[in-house]
């Protein structure tokens, strides 16, 4: 039979991962000459929009002028992210209660993210929170990555959970044009960089505190 299902972002959602990104990029910007341009945190938002935002908003401080240079660094960022990728990483306080208490409670719980799969499936591993998800899908999973709903499908097809009663609980426009796409509820969490921004966006509801999520979640889905 199928569940019920809460898919989740991971950066920005799940987790804080900012730190470790940021030192991946400035890595990038060392390798130029050009020092540390980011720092936390002052650009933890800019780092939970991925590497080559990253790469981009430094280029652009600094003036540099040929931004085709982010495609040229932005594997080399994911190089040096792969190589220390949960040094400063930490869940978001009460995540994993949430989603342990999501699983009791009957729900199918799984990570869509636009994260490369291989890294976030070694993220996840890292924080010893493998046995946790149902299922896992990266930016890489498929030919297309969020906001095209095809991955959030993916997640909630292989965490076993029924189309029809399932969520997305993110932190971005991203997340939300997701949900949106698919016809499913969207969650934003207000407590990442931009949580301020998260109203304007209209989701289904604001999550300021994890251990809101499974009644909230029970009011949408269950």
């Amino acid at each position: 039979m199928l569940k019920p299902c809460v898919v989740f972002d991971l950066d920005g959602t799940l987790a804080d991962t900012s730190g470790d990104l940021l030192k991946a990029a400035n890595a990038c910007f060392i390798g130029l000459g050009l020092g540390e341009i980011l720092n936390a945190p002052n650009d933890s938002g800019i780092a939970l929009r991925g590497g080559r935002a990253m790469l981009t908003a430094g280029f652009e401080r600094v003036g540099w002028q040929d931004m085709s240079e982010v495609d040229r660094q932005y594997p080399i960022l994911l190089q040096a992210y792969g190589q220390d990728i949960a040094s400063l990483t930490v869940f978001y306080p009460g995540a994993l209660a949430a989603v342990a208490a999501l699983s009791t409670a009957g729900f199918a719980v799984s990570i869509c993210t636009n994260k490369p799969e291989s890294l976030a499936v070694q993220l996840i591993k890292a924080l010893g929170a493998t046995e946790v998800f149902d299922a896992l899908v990266g930016a890489d999973t498929l030919p297309v990555r969020k906001p095209n709903p095809a991955p959030f499908w993916e997640a909630v097809d292989r965490a076993g959970g029924d189309r029809s009663r399932a969520c997305l609980i993110g932190d971005t426009i991203t997340d939300r044009s997701t949900a949106s796409n698919a016809g499913v509820p969207s969650v934003l969490v207000t407590f990442g960089p931009s949580g301020a921004d998260m109203a304007s966006l209209a989701p289904a509801a604001l999550l300021q505190d994890f251990a809101d999520l499974p009644d909230l979640v029970a009011q949408l889905i269950g």
